[in-house]
């Protein structure tokens, strides 16, 4: 039997058991990825993450499947822009089963958080990525995505955190 290759693409519901496991099992593999962290989730999120995003009103995820098999996942969420005074949708996570990347996985599952966005009227789609994650990076260029700056005498923006 033949799998079909087309990536079918599934609002991700936390509150659905299955979904709830779909999600922590790509999401860990996908934190065990080196550009993920290379370790993986740690207990507090394995048992609390799906209920925690289903009480969340700016949380949109989406799952990918070819088939049966549960491929791809990304999680978003919305935010806003005062420059614009819009909404904008962040893509916090997206991950590919390694097995299955470089098969339009990944470019489906961002064609669905951009229809999703111009739904909601946001005025922007914003993600981070490693410098160094050369196959997400070249992906995300090709899907229209560009480094930000306001001014290029001013530099391009930069991700920073702080951990509390």
């Amino acid at each position: 039997m033949q799998i079909d290759s087309k990536p079918h693409i599934h609002a991700l519901n936390p509150r659905d058991p299955a979904h709830a496991l779909v999600l922590i099992e790509l999401l860990d593999l996908y934190a065990r990825d080196p550009m993920g962290g290379g370790h993986p989730l740690d207990e507090e999120a394995r048992q609390h993450l799906a209920e925690r995003l289903a009480k969340r009103a700016d949380y949109f995820g989406f799952l990918a499947f070819i088939g049966t098999h549960p491929v791809g996942l990304m999680n978003c969420f919305e935010g806003f822009s005062t420059f614009a005074a819009r909404p904008l949708l962040n893509i916090h996570d997206l991950a590919v089963h390694p097995e299955w990347r470089g098969r339009g996985i990944g470019r489906a599952l961002i064609a669905a958080a951009e229809t999703l966005a111009r739904h909601r009227g946001c005025c922007k789609l914003t993600l981070e990525v490693l410098s160094n994650n050369q196959q997400a990076l070249n992906a995300y260029l090709r899907a229209g995505f560009e480094a930000y700056q306001l001014d290029p005498a001013a530099g391009q923006a930069m991700f920073m955190h702080k951990w509390l």
